[in-house]
């Protein structure tokens, strides 16, 4: 199968499966755009970031969190919107504890953001040290609530707060001498702030949540004994794929048409940024053994905002049901190609972008009649 891409954006292909077990031929495309100021537009960047093939972390895989997701998901019923940052002091005035939001179109959410402290000794218990002054703190959840406390001697009672294992604060153990001087998380809902160690706290951040973590494995099915010996190879009857959005809930949204407004507060050292998402249209045309031609276009399904390096990416997606397998794909169009393209191919000749090129072509073909 041949994928020519006509936009200045990254393209790729893959195969799906969808819950009733028939396969799909997936398109992804991936634009970069810059951050604007004072309003302006986005403009796509020169040097455009490439889909990612497989999950990056911060750190470890599946010991650190996750930092960008596999562009590569067979569907996405919703918009994922993200963001990989920092909380950044309004002035640059240092703060024990500032409040950071993000809106882009429908959804909003905020969170404080606190400095740096630990669970100090009390009367009766632990409680939370003074929180040191700050300009700029990263966000991730590997510093929002959460962790795994494998302080016990019995390693069965070790536990992990499985909605968000890497994270830091938690403690099931509450023995002194393992919570005494252990740091506690650098970001906290604005009306639950973390003051106990085993207490239940949503963990705050803006990027994406690991496939393990709950709630999403649950949306992932279950994989038994009768999943084994009746169902596999495919996907369990009660797999959801809302599996496949990678943001929390309260970062869904409907996909996005264009011109919805981003805003970004506390997010960049200018302290409140404002922007609308740009307007692409991406067609994609399948093209069959059969000459049949199916036309389609992309939808926005993942918004990745990235301000610590002043861009962001918006990957579109468009799926085409197989009858047998992709060989009946034969190629793909994403973009809109040159009238001149689509005239040599009504006419069975190949096309030539510049006059260089059929030099070239030509010149390589002689070559190898030598």
């Amino acid at each position: 199968m041949n994928l020519l891409n006509a936009t200045e954006m990254q393209a790729g292909y893959t195969m799906g499966m969808q819950p009733d077990g028939r396969e799909s031929l997936v398109v992804c495309v991936k634009g970069t755009f810059s951050i604007p100021k004072n309003g302006s537009e986005p403009k796509l960047y020169k040097k455009q970031v490439p889909l990612i093939e497989a999950d990056v972390f911060t750190g470890e895989p599946g010991f650190s969190a996750p930092l960008y997701e596999s562009d590569y998901a067979p569907r996405k019923p919703r918009c994922d919107v993200l963001l990989n940052g920092s909380a950044y002091v309004p002035g640059g005035r240092p703060a024990a504890k500032i409040t950071v939001s993000l809106r882009v179109g429908p959804i909003s959410k905020s969170f404080n953001v606190v400095g740096h402290r630990f669970w100090k000794k009390g009367l009766i218990s632990v409680s939370a040290s003074r929180p040191k002054p700050f300009t700029v703190m990263p966000l991730s959840y590997d510093n929002a609530f959460g962790g795994f406390d494998k302080t016990h001697k019995n390693p069965s009672k070790h536990k992990a707060y499985l909605v968000n294992p890497v994270g830091t604060g938690f403690h099931d153990n509450l023995k002194m001498e393992f919570v005494e001087g252990k740091p506690l998380p650098s970001t906290e809902e604005t009306k639950n702030p973390v003051t106990k160690p085993n207490g239940n706290y949503r963990p705050m951040s803006f990027g994406p949540i690991a496939r393990g973590w709950l709630p999403r494995y649950k949306l992932a099915g279950t994989y038994d004994q009768n999943w084994l010996d009746n169902i596999f190879p495919f996907l369990p009857p009660d797999f959801d794929e809302a599996y496949y959005q990678s943001a929390p809930p309260d970062q869904q949204m409907p996909y996005p048409k264009g011109e919805e407004e981003v805003v970004l507060t506390n997010l960049t050292p200018e302290g409140n940024t404002r922007f609308r998402l740009p307007e692409v249209p991406v067609p994609i045309e399948f093209s069959l053994k059969n000459y049949e031609r199916k036309m389609t276009s992309g939808v926005i399904d993942t918004i990745v905002i990235e301000p610590d390096k002043k861009r962001f990416m918006m990957t579109w997606r468009a799926s085409l049901p197989l009858k047998r397998n992709m060989f009946e794909v034969t190629q793909v169009v994403v973009g809109k190609m040159p009238k001149a393209w689509c005239r040599a191919r009504e006419l069975g000749k190949t096309y030539y972008p510049t006059l260089g090129a059929l030099v070239r072509a030509k010149a390589a073909a002689s070559g190898e009649e030598d």
